[in-house]
């Protein structure tokens, strides 16, 4: 995944999350995701065709089309009112997907991106068992590890990256997964009583 391809899919995570936590409607949202949707279809398509066939760069371009469709789907199903439970199954393919990735990752002494590819695996997971299962329950917990994620496994390493100070090391990746999972502890804790305030209470 390019360096700014990776950081407007923390911009698109974080809006996601958000949403989910209530803040934002569907339909709100939905821009956004059409917009990175379709620079993460365009950019593999492109990556593909001048690949020479290089079966590492058709690899990583196969990735940008899961998580391309994954936004392309949100926006349209918000923009047309379409239930989710599609896009839930799909995530799971998505998230099975991410997992290997991840694994493989490790193996290449990635740690750092072995970890956010895992921690996407996660997040997939969740979607495939707030949509595909219709586990509503889940969409405020699920909310809390997209908006983090967006920031820790996307836009923070992207921005790193673009600017040459990303480091692969287990101590990074480690401290990023106890930090991340505190984060999201305290943004479910933090969001609870806004989220109150915020949705009206049935007359």
């Amino acid at each position: 995944m390019s360096d700014i391809g990776l950081f407007y899919v923390g911009a698109v995570l974080i809006v996601n999350g958000v949403m989910l936590l209530g803040w934002l409607t569907p339909r709100a949202a939905a821009p956004l995701n059409l917009f990175v949707g379709a620079m993460q279809v365009i950019t593999p398509t492109y990556l593909v065709m001048t690949s020479g066939g290089d079966p590492k760069a058709v690899l990583g371009a196969s990735a940008l089309y899961l998580f391309g469709f994954t936004y392309l789907w949100v926006g349209i199903n918000a923009l047309a009112g379409l239930p989710g439970h599609g896009l839930g199954w799909f995530s799971l393919f998505v998230a099975v997907f991410a997992a290997g990735h991840g694994i493989d990752s490790l193996r290449a002494d990635a740690p750092v991106f072995g970890v956010i590819w895992l921690s996407w695996a996660v997040l997939w997971t969740l979607f495939f068992l707030l949509l595909g299962l219709d586990r509503a329950a889940l969409g405020p917990i699920t909310g809390a590890v997209a908006a983090v994620e967006g920031v820790l496994t996307a836009a923070l390493p992207a921005w790193l990256l673009l600017h040459d100070g990303f480091e692969e090391s287990w101590a990074v990746a480690l401290g990023g997964l106890v930090g991340g999972a505190a984060l999201v502890v305290l943004v479910r804790r933090w969001s609870a009583p806004l989220q109150a305030r915020l949705v009206p209470t049935p007359a």
